[in-house]
């Protein structure tokens, strides 16, 4: 298979984890509603402006590590790192309407402590394959690292929810 090949390939995995970012925050909203501004959060909490730089800088190094090891055998050979990664993937793509959609925190806290140990598991995984996509994949863990301590404090000082997800979400949200 030839260049062409390749820059297609690397083009469609980079594109999965960034449509799967943008359809979980289109899903499940994001940081600049009047409902999160309220909430009380941490002085070290990142300006808006940079969560989605962050996440979309993420979202091209998970498809770039996740191309290296596909290319490596593709899904015939490297079925259980790949397996990894599309599994924790969709943890991503559900903490979004979780936590800013549903206002879950505990639900929100409990599974983004399962997307951190995901993406643990698929480095390790990756290491194996091929260690510079296990690198890539190190700016992903630490930044969910602070996510995971930015939702628990949220849920920590704000209660488990802030909504019942069995109610549609009210005009104002529930702190207004």
């Amino acid at each position: 298979m030839g260049i062409l090949w390749d820059i297609g390939s690397l083009i469609i995995a980079v594109a999965i984890p960034v449509a799967v970012g943008f359809i979980g925050t289109a899903v499940g909203g994001g940081g600049d509603s009047d409902w999160y501004k309220q909430l009380n959060k941490p002085s070290w909490t990142p300006p808006n402006w940079v969560f989605p730089v962050m996440w979309t800088t993420l979202y091209v190094l998970m498809g770039i590590a996740s191309w290296l090891v596909w290319k490596e055998g593709g899904f015939e050979h490297q079925s259980y790192p790949l397996a990894a990664y599309i599994f924790q993937l969709l943890l991503n793509f559900l903490w979004t309407p979780i936590f800013f959609a549903w206002h879950r925190f505990d639900l929100a806290l409990v599974e983004i402590v399962i997307l951190w140990l995901a993406i643990a598991v698929t480095i390790y995984l990756f290491w194996h394959v091929h260690t510079i996509a296990a690198y890539l994949l190190v700016p992903y863990i630490l930044w969910v690292t602070v996510a995971t301590a930015l939702n628990w404090y949220i849920w920590l000082y704000n209660g488990p929810s802030q909504q019942d997800i069995t109610q549609p979400l009210q005009p104002g949200g529930p702190l207004a």
